[in-house]
Parts: C-alpha cells; sequence; structure tokens
C-alpha cells in the first residue's frame, strides 16, 4: 500500500463501460511526514476522495481491481481504498 495527496481528478472522455462512472485521480506519493517521494501514480477512486485528501493506495491487481469495480479482472493497477484521517506516530 502507499500513502498518498491527491492532486487532482483526470478527465477521460473515452474509457472502457466496465470502469462506469469511476474517477481517476491523480495522487503524489508521500512519506508519512507528507513529502513527496517517487512519481505519481493514476488511481481508480473508490471512496469518494478529493483533491489535497492524504489517501491510501493499493498497487496489485486483483485488489485494486475489486475495490475498485466490485469484481476481480479488470485491468487496473492502483486504487484509492481509503481516506486518512490522521496518522499517529509512536516512536
Amino acid at each position: 500500500m502507499i500513502l498518498g495527496r491527491v492532486l487532482g481528478n483526470v478527465v477521460a472522455t473515452q474509457k472502457n463501460a466496465r470502469y462506469g462512472e469511476a474517477r481517476i485521480m491523480l495522487v503524489q506519493p508521500v512519506n508519512p511526514d507528507g513529502t513527496p517521494r517517487g512519481a505519481s501514480v493514476l488511481a481508480l477512486d473508490s471512496v469518494d476522495a478529493g483533491e489535497g485528501d492524504l489517501v491510501i493506495v493499493v498497487q496489485e491487481g486483483w485488489s485494486a481491481s475489486t475495490a475498485s469495480t466490485g469484481e476481480a479482472g479488470a485491468a487496473i493497477d492502483s486504487a484509492i481504498v481509503g481516506v486518512v484521517d490522521f496518522i499517529e506516530n509512536h516512536s
């Protein structure tokens, strides 16, 4: 799983009918302190995340597919599966 910040919504005028009304979001992976790390990714939103939200992204085909479409087998690499309320550090 990846911790990330939603940068915005990606508009696709044509997409496979299997993805229905699913929104595609641009997500910047971040460290727990909020600093960016790595390249941004595209992820289908399954939790109604919005721009600026801190989110959890799963990058595993079966999990991403079932989380965002409700059934396995869709060609999806990444899906937003949670909106983070806060991070508690116990170190």
